[in-house]
C-alpha cells in the first residue's frame, strides 16, 4: 500500500521542477525576443537614417544648391553582436541562478 503523503510529496516535487523548467525556457525565449526586436529596430533606424540621408543628397543634387548641407547620422556606437553577447551572458546567468535555486531547495 502507497503511502498518500509520500505520493504528494514526489508529486508536489515533480510539479516544481517542470514549473521550473517551463518558466526557465519562456524566460529564455522573452529575453531572446526582446534581442531580436532591439537588434531589428536598431536596423530599421539605421536603414530610416540613410534614406533619409540619400534623398537629402539627391534633392541637393537636383536643385543645384550646394551651400546647404544636412547632415544625418545613426546610432552606430553600440555594436549589435556585443549586445546580443551580453544578452545570451546574462541568460545564462539566470539559468545558473536557477539552477543553484532548483538545488537548494
Amino acid at each position: 500500500m502507497t503511502n498518500p503523503i509520500n505520493d504528494f510529496y514526489y508529486l508536489s516535487k515533480a510539479l516544481t521542477e517542470v514549473l521550473t523548467e517551463k518558466a526557465e525556457d519562456s524566460l529564455t525565449h522573452i529575453l531572446s525576443d526582446i534581442g531580436k526586436f532591439d537588434a531589428e529596430t536598431r536596423q530599421r533606424l539605421q536603414e530610416f537614417a540613410q534614406e533619409v540621408k540619400a534623398r537629402a543628397e539627391k534633392a541637393k543634387q537636383q536643385s543645384g544648391n550646394t551651400n546647404t548641407t544636412i547632415t544625418v547620422e545613426a546610432n552606430t556606437e553600440v555594436d549589435l553582436q556585443e549586445l546580443l553577447d551580453e544578452l545570451r551572458a546574462e541568460i545564462a546567468r539566470l539559468k545558473a541562478e536557477l539552477n543553484n535555486y532548483r538545488q537548494n531547495k
